[in-house]
């Protein structure tokens, strides 16, 4: 079983390390099921009763809780406890990596088109499709059957998830009467270095110019990005999000799962969504901002519902009243 002591970690991460350097630890755990040679961590001060509980061989905690958790045993103190175990974690992966020293750098089974451009250090997992003219940089990482379509390109350091698609069509057509007329799409899709994106996430490419995700960003499972969308660097967005064609979303922004943004719309430097909510208009001011209606019995919700639709002629009623009574 692999191990690390405490003096190696402290070593490698930095921190404050309260208690033996001697313990190893064997793995990581939540505090509530962490054994006693495993490390954990506490970035909420809400959840301190578990820290007293946890029977951890060492706790990652801030400052405001070290005094108490050394009581219990063995801690690391850091000022982002989160950050922390986020460090901590790449570490072991490293830690516990297999040997792929004798792994093929493109599996045996992926399509790559002798037109396409797959960097050394990239490794292609069974099933990916890269199309002609795609590319792919250095230390990217494409799992099991992703796609990469014609002329798309990938950054370096990337990971992509299985069933990912990048450049599939984007979604566009003109009506002529009764049916439909598909406006092809000429563009294609340029993803940044350092980006991760979920499994079965699809990026279309652009209707004339191309779709970008800048470095850093990272996306969560089933997330649609429509043509010629633009995302800034470091932006973050979780599960299930839409946004549609055109919308340009600034750097460091994050939006939360099920969130709807529409196209053509503009979303400022450090915007932040909530989860479920419909962006309508373009947000140019950094900020939190929500959305949603709020979960409720389903009659209270109808008779809710119903007074909503009455805001509009309350107000026109309230402004001839303001207007009637004005001094």
């Amino acid at each position: 079983m692999k191990s690390i002591s405490l003096a190696a970690l402290v070593e490698k991460l930095g921190g404050e390390l309260l208690g033996s350097a001697e313990v190893r630890i064997t793995g990581l755990a939540p505090l509530e099921s962490a054994t006693e040679s495993q490390i954990s961590f506490l970035s909420n001060p809400k959840y301190q009763q578990q820290l007293a509980q946890t029977r951890a061989a060492c706790v990652i905690v801030s400052p405001a809780v070290a005094e108490l958790a050394a009581v219990r045993g063995a801690c690391i103190v850091t000022p982002n406890p989160y950050l922390y175990f986020a460090k901590l974690t790449q570490l072991w992966r490293a830690l516990i990596a297999r040997d792929v020293s004798g792994v093929p750098v493109i599996h045996p089974s992926a399509v790559v088109d002798p037109q396409a451009s797959v960097a050394a250090t990239a490794r292609i997992g069974p099933l990916c499709v890269i199309e002609a003219g795609a590319s792919v940089g250095e230390g990217t990482v494409l799992k099991s059957r992703v796609t990469v379509g014609e002329d798309c390109h990938v950054g370096d350091r990337c990971i992509v998830h299985s069933g990912v698609v990048i450049g599939a069509d984007g979604f566009g057509f003109a009506q002529d009467g009764g049916r439909w007329e598909k406006i092809e799409q000429l563009g294609a899709v340029r993803i940044g270095n350092d980006v991760e994106i979920g499994a079965n996430t699809c990026i279309d490419r652009g209707a004339l110019s191309d779709t970008v995700i800048e470095d850093g960003v990272k996306l969560d499972n089933l997330i649609q990005i429509g043509h010629n969308v633009r995302i800034g660097a470091n932006t973050a967005m979780a599960g299930c999000v839409g946004v549609a064609g055109s919308a340009t979303i600034g750097p460091n922004c994050t939006v939360g799962g099920g969130a709807i943004i529409l196209g053509h719309l503009t979303l400022a430097a450090g915007v932040h969504i909530s989860a479920a909510t419909v962006v309508s208009k373009s947000i140019h001011k950094p900020g939190h901002y929500t959305g949603m209606f709020p979960i409720d019995e389903n009659a209270n919700w109808e008779r809710n519902a119903a007074s909503l639709k009455q805001l509009h002629s309350l107000r026109d009623r309230i402004k001839t009243l303001e207007k009637e009574n004005k001094p």
